[in-house]
C-alpha cells in the first residue's frame, strides 16, 4: 500500500473534525432535552466547550462580538458550539499595539 497523500490526509482531518463537531451539538442537545421542560436553558457547557442555541439577541452580539474593553479573544460561540472571535476585543488590541 502506498502511504496517505497530503490531500487525503487532509480530507481525513476534515471529516474527523466535522464528526466531532456534530457530536458535540448531539451531546448539548441531549444534556438540555434530558432536563425537565421548565428547567432548560439551551446554554451551557459539555465539558470545556461552550454552547448556545437561544435565539441570538443584539445584546448578545455586542457582548460576544464586539466586546470592545474584554482582554478575551475567543468567547463563547453566538449561537452553536465552541468559540468565535471577539473582533472589537481584537481590533482594541491591535491599535494599543500599532500605538506603541
Amino acid at each position: 500500500m502506498s502511504p496517505m497523500s497530503k490531500g487525503d490526509r487532509r480530507r481525513g482531518l476534515r471529516r474527523s473534525i466535522r464528526i466531532l463537531g456534530i457530536g458535540m451539538v448531539v451531546a448539548a442537545l441531549t444534556k438540555e432535552l434530558r432536563l425537565p421542560r421548565d428547567e432548560r436553558e439551551w446554554h451551557g457547557t459539555i465539558g470545556p466547550v461552550p454552547y448556545d442555541f437561544r435565539v441570538p439577541t443584539l445584546a448578545r452580539v455586542r457582548e460576544r462580538v464586539w466586546a470592545r474593553d474584554s482582554t478575551k479573544l475567543f468567547v463563547p460561540t453566538l449561537f452553536g458550539v465552541g468559540w468565535t472571535l471577539n473582533v472589537g476585543g481584537l481590533i482594541t488590541l491591535v491599535r494599543k499595539a500599532v500605538r506603541s
